[in-house]
């Protein structure tokens, strides 16, 4: 896979991180207390590369920094996890772009990592309600990740506590995030290690393409 052929991913994503809520990060803002870390998680509804077709893999990462990831002065650390159930050409498509090595919006995200601390394929499940009550992922045994829709004594019925057009959006500009709450937040593995609940959780659609047009 020399040459980037023209590739598009589309899914949800979410994080739960060390944050209190909301998320400063997602405001462009410095975190809570200076630091974050905690799990990235994204499902390829509809996904293709060249003639790799990626739809229902799942990739996760836990991940690392201090100070303002949007600042352009901080890095993060991180490690990942990608679907095995993908076979060597869709984990090699899936390497490309979430690496940043396809163009488009994961490259300049991929830009903000100065420590890959690891890459696994792992068993990866991710769940997501349809009306976004809920949403979950882990790596069995090692990560795990669950959250549920922020909600108040003011909030609508049948409506999500939504931010639109977030600052500082994992998933490129243009998104619209749901609040949540961890209920489950835990990791050990590649180097990372926590255990919490409470904190921050936020949901939100992606919809990538590339390469870039040079």
């Amino acid at each position: 896979m020399n040459a980037v052929p023209q590739w598009s991913l589309k899914g949800d994503w979410f994080d739960v991180c060390s944050c209190d809520i909301p998320c400063p990060c997602y405001f462009a803002q410095p975190p809570t207390g200076g630091s974050c870390e905690g799990t990235l998680a994204w499902h390829v509804s509809e996904g293709r590369y060249g003639d790799v077709v990626l739809d229902g893999l799942n990739v996760l990462a836990v991940a690392s920094f201090t100070g303002n990831i949007w600042d352009g002065e901080t890095k993060c650390a991180m490690g990942l996890f990608f679907d095995e159930r993908a076979d060597q050409r869709q984990r090699e498509a899936l390497e490309t772009v979430f690496t940043g090595g396809a163009g488009g919006w994961p490259q300049g995200f991929a830009e903000l990592i100065g420590e890959m601390r690891g890459v696994e394929t792992a068993p990866i499940e991710f769940e997501v309600d349809e009306d976004l009550g809920r949403w979950s992922a882990r790596v069995p045994g090692r990560v795990e990740a669950r959250a549920e829709a922020l909600t108040g004594p003011t909030t609508l019925p049948g409506q999500r506590v939504q931010v639109h057009n977030p600052a500082g959006s994992e998933v490129g500009p243009g998104a619209v995030a749901t609040q949540g709450v961890a209920v489950t937040d835990t990791a050990g593995a590649l180097a990372f290690a926590w255990d919490r609940s409470g904190k921050s959780s936020k949901h939100m659609l992606f919809d990538w393409s590339g390469p870039d047009e040079p």
